[in-house]
């Protein structure tokens, strides 16, 4: 049995709650019914120890016995390695799946996080430099519709691709951003209407929330 410890933050302001990034790890062990422990740094005080673990003074990172890994795409591939239910068993479904993983990255995830940034931070949307950023989106999103109209999950069944694509999406669907890309939104509520995705939510959500009473907020 694996010796798993998920390390996040011990509290955040209440805007990226329900999206720090810890959330895919805590679904995907869920998915997988992995036990594991979540421990906790400090927001305000990001000193060496956590650096040793994510050098970019980030969350989260997976401890796995003496094992210490960070970057949520690379967590994820570590756990599709523990678990059957994270990882097609087929050589070519194994294959596919990485592929999305890091098409979900590089690819859509490249040209959201600008996008969501400017939204999160209230940037004005009449500028040339937002219509680059929206622009960007909407043409990986072209790319990406079809493929989603196609099939159910990205790799046959569901996998640590659709916990990073959808993920990604979901953002931009929260500022209304797949509008215009039906088969996008409709993955999205596949995937958060899982049960793994529930429990994940809303217990990164009450850890958070279990640290307002010792702060000044």
């Amino acid at each position: 049995m694996p010796d798993l410890t998920l390390t996040t933050f011990d509290w955040v302001p209440p805007p990226p709650r329900g999206f720090v990034r810890d959330l895919r790890v805590r679904w995907a062990l869920e998915e997988a019914a992995l036990p594991y422990r979540v421990a906790s740094v400090p927001f305000d005080n990001r000193g060496a120890e956590h650096l040793a673990h994510q050098p970019f003074g980030q969350v989260p990172w997976l401890s796995d016995g003496d094992l210490s890994i960070f970057e949520s795409g690379a967590i994820l591939l570590h756990l599709g390695g523990l678990s059957g239910k994270l990882m097609p068993s087929d050589p070519r479904g194994r294959n596919e799946a990485t592929e999305w993983l890091f098409a979900a990255l590089n690819s859509v995830e490249m040209a959201s996080l600008p996008w969501t940034m400017s939204k999160f931070m209230g940037h004005p949307t009449d500028t040339a430099a937002w219509k680059f950023v929206d622009d960007f989106l909407k043409l990986r999103l072209k790319h990406l519709e079809p493929v989603l109209a196609s099939r159910e999950w990205l790799a046959g069944s569901f996998s640590v691709a659709d916990i990073l694509m959808s993920d990604v999406l979901r953002v931009v669907d929260q500022f209304d951003g797949l509008s215009q890309h039906p088969a996008c939104r409709s993955y999205v509520a596949r995937a958060i209407g899982r049960p793994g995705f529930v429990k994940a939510h809303a217990d990164q959500m009450a850890h958070f929330a279990a640290a307002d009473a010792g702060r000044a907020v």
